[in-house]
């Protein structure tokens, strides 16, 4: 993934190299249709607001950063996500999905088969070396290892899961490094692996930090920036400025039962993206404890 090419107003610009983040490809072909209540539909076009001044009836009908949530839930289960570009994290907020690497997935996957019918699955998002986090999301379905997505920055990645947004706000590291990871050699949060899986109290207090800490900026500040770096990556044949429609609230688990996820590719299955041309299949690694 490259980084911006121009700083955007009150960001620092994301340098580094690639981590491997989990990205992944759309099996979709250029007039293909998504499932809805009556067959299949068109692919819609999220729109986002193209001035500053229309970004908080946007951020208000998306629900974001609620004044009232239970920092206590039951039974939920609390994971981190390292994600290598901001531009990935601007996709899964425009289009309410998330891909992780081949053992990320799995990871996810299983989690939310063994306990979405129990509690809910918490996300806590971070860009490598930002030294931030920056939001978090709640899983809303499992793995779907049969479709993955083009609108990543970049494109190699299997699987798709719908997520919701609930919280986005920069969040410096210092206010998080005090809560350890005792599955992780007792390591500050801050330091975590992608798909870290956290235990209950921290996961709590992450939950709580989230909900009061009261952030200047967030990612949604560079909401228009992200935008036209898609129009220009579609341009050059890199994502389509396309995507899979929100998603309702998962209320039980539906997955609990089913085989388990698959753990290796089909020769049969060739990754079709809108450009044309089949994806790469193979995985990368995580930068997996960088801030």
């Amino acid at each position: 993934m490259s980084a911006p090419t121009g700083a955007w107003p009150g960001k620092a610009k994301i340098v580094g190299t690639p981590s491997g983040n989990g990205m992944s490809n759309l099996f979709v072909t250029p007039n293909a249709g998504l499932p809805t209540p009556n067959g299949l539909g068109p692919l819609p076009i999220p729109t986002t607001p193209g001035v500053k001044k229309d970004m908080s009836s946007w951020v208000s009908a998306r629900g974001y950063n609620p004044k009232i949530f239970n920092c206590k839930p039951n039974h939920a289960r609390y994971f981190v996500i390292k994600s290598y570009t901001e531009d990935d994290v601007h996709k899964s907020l425009k289009y309410d999905i998330w891909a992780s690497t081949e053992i990320g997935n799995r990871r996810l996957d299983k989690a939310f088969r063994e306990s979405a019918d129990k509690g809910p699955i918490y996300l806590f998002f971070s860009v490598n070396a930002s030294g931030h986090f920056c939001g978090m999301a709640q899983m809303l379905t499992p793995v779907d290892y049969t479709t993955s997505s083009s609108v990543w920055a970049q494109d190699k990645w299997k699987g798709v899961f719908k997520v919701k947004w609930i919280f986005v706000k920069d969040i410096p590291n210092g206010q998080l490094r005090h809560i350890r990871v005792v599955n992780n050699e007792n390591k500050p949060v801050t330091n975590s692996r992608d798909t870290q899986e956290l235990y209950p109290e921290p996961g709590r207090e992450m939950l709580k930090i989230f909900y009061e800490y009261r952030s200047k900026t967030s990612i949604l500040d560079d909401f228009e920036f992200y935008d036209k770096r898609q129009v220009e990556m579609r341009k050059d044949g890199i994502a389509p400025l396309v995507g899979p429609t929100s998603p309702g609230v998962v209320t039980t688990n539906p997955y609990a039962n089913l085989p388990p996820p698959i753990t290796e590719s089909s020769p049969n299955n060739t990754n079709i993206n809108l450009n044309g041309g089949s994806g790469n299949d193979s995985a990368g690694s995580q930068n997996e404890e960088s801030e």
